[in-house]
């Protein structure tokens, strides 16, 4: 995957740096394989704000994407790739023998032509699709499920990927991308590869204009505000607020554990704190 850099004909284009997405399609998608898509804005079903700086941006078609890879057996050729506005990875169109076509999120290194299936035992072929009991210990892995037949949930962003590093009796266990170590039941499906386009890090919008396309409005700092709108604000000049960050609401914020869900925790044999200490 290529970088394209821009000459500097304007200030943003001087800092623009985008990935090179030549290779995809370029038309429409499948028609049958879309549907409507309306902006929140950031606010919930009450119609409050629950996520600030939110709102416009471009119109978009979702597109639906099989998480779920139950189409057992049956191969896939792989149409094209192609470019998806409601996630950083790209999704390719498959085309299985029975004539269904399908979308799926593309791992690193599927081309066109290739042929993929999701089956109880596969290759380990970018794009096939196995329970996690049937992949070899030590295989990178994308798009799994954390229960079984519910769609994954697990390295779905470009260039995500999680490893298998063992099995006991009904469980597997996979290191995700922070260092956490955790079991998922072996009945769970996986895609085989890591997710597609892993240089969307590295791009560079230029210009808060391009933020704004994507829904983004401007996210202004609580210490260029008045007392009275942020816990930060106030004060002759600048200042760093005086205290330890918080939100707007006064709840501490940088560092404070947000972990609520104790029912889970069995799941997790390494934490990702406990990974970052021994140094990954």
């Amino acid at each position: 995957m290529a970088l394209k850099s821009y000459n500097p004909t304007s200030p943003s284009r001087r800092a623009l740096v985008t990935v090179d997405r030549s290779h995809l399609w370029k038309g429409k998608p499948v028609k049958k394989l879309t549907e409507g898509l309306s902006g929140s804005g950031g606010r919930n079903a009450h119609g409050h704000i629950t996520v600030r700086f939110r709102g416009g941006g471009h119109k978009r078609t979702y597109r639906l994407i099989d998480f779920k890879r139950r189409k057992w057996d049956v191969a896939a050729t792989v149409e094209r790739l192609e470019y998806d506005p409601n996630r950083t990875a790209f999704i390719a169109l498959l085309r299985y023998e029975d004539g269904e076509q399908a979308y799926i999120l593309a791992p690193q290194r599927l081309q066109p032509g290739d042929r993929v299936i999701a089956a109880e035992r596969v290759d380990v072929k970018p794009g096939n699709a196995a329970p996690l009991a049937n992949i070899p210990i030590g295989t990178i892995v994308h798009n799994i499920e954390l229960k079984p037949h519910a769609g994954g949930k697990l390295a779905r962003s470009a260039g995500a990927y999680a490893q298998l590093v063992g099995r006991e009796g009904d469980w597997a266990q996979i290191r995700l991308g922070s260092g956490e170590i955790r079991r998922v039941a072996a009945t769970c499906m996986a895609s085989i590869g890591a997710v597609s386009n892993p240089d969307h890090q590295n791009e560079n919008s230029g210009k808060a204009g391009r933020s704004r396309w994507q829904g983004r409005r401007p996210h202004n700092r609580g210490v260029s505000m008045n007392p009275v709108d942020h816990p930060h604000g106030g004060g002759e000049g600048r200042t760093s607020g005086g205290r330890h960050p918080v939100t707007p609401w006064g709840k501490p914020t940088k560092g404070r554990r947000t972990r609520r869900s104790k029912r889970t925790d069995n799941m997790i044999i390494r934490s990702r704190h406990a990974a970052k200490k021994r140094g990954g």
